[in-house]
């Protein structure tokens, strides 16, 4: 399979490692050297842009998406449109863009994350966002055409990440075998399907 992958973080890295195992795997980011690979997911044009210049792909796969932190009280509107620009419509525009360039039996697989059913305080704009998300790929994964299929992961903090943040304890999966999710729902026939642990 001809993947993209969206996001070079701990997520992004992870799955794109272990795709490329087996498939061709392109790697894009906001801040790709090759400006081929250049993705901002918060802008349309640039989704639009990347997708004309990739070519036809076989499945696209997101681990990119900033929200604000900060509890309900202390956010601002600029906070939530920001939230919502990126994390969840720079999401569903990866899949309102991208039908047309994926092939048939295509997929897309698209990141949530454990704050839609296990937020802590302090996070209810990112909370509101990955649940928009698992709800869009619900409802979105009926209407996509030529059998193409829409899943997400809904991770939790990663070990690598808990840890350079000083949460250590909260951190007990490793990217590598988070990025197992994502390729089970590439290579799989899962649609529709929200995979998370345990929340």
């Amino acid at each position: 399979m001809r993947l993209v992958v969206i996001g070079t973080g701990d997520v992004g890295g992870a799955v794109a490692d272990a795709l490329a195992a087996k498939h061709e795997v392109l790697r894009a980011s906001r801040n790709a050297e090759d400006p081929a690979m250049r993705m901002d997911i918060s802008d349309p044009e640039s989704i639009r842009s990347f997708y004309e210049r990739a070519g036809k792909l076989d499945g696209v796969v997101c681990c990119a998406g900033s929200g604000a932190f900060g509890a309900l009280t202390t956010l601002k509107d600029e906070d939530f449109d920001f939230t919502l620009r990126n994390k969840v419509m720079g999401q569903v525009n990866l899949v309102r863009f991208g039908h047309p360039h994926v092939s048939d039996g295509g997929v897309f697989v698209l990141t949530s994350g454990i704050f839609s059913t296990r937020p802590p305080p302090g996070v209810p704009a990112l909370a509101m966002a990955n649940g928009a998300i698992e709800s869009f790929v619900r409802a979105a994964s009926q209407d996509l055409p030529r059998g193409q299929r829409l899943n997400v992961v809904s991770p939790p903090f990663l070990h690598e990440t808990a840890t350079r943040m000083g949460m250590a304890a909260a951190g007990q999966l490793s990217a590598a075998d988070n990025a197992l999710a994502y390729v089970r729902l590439v290579e799989g026939t899962a649609n529709g399907e929200i995979a998370s642990f345990g929340g």
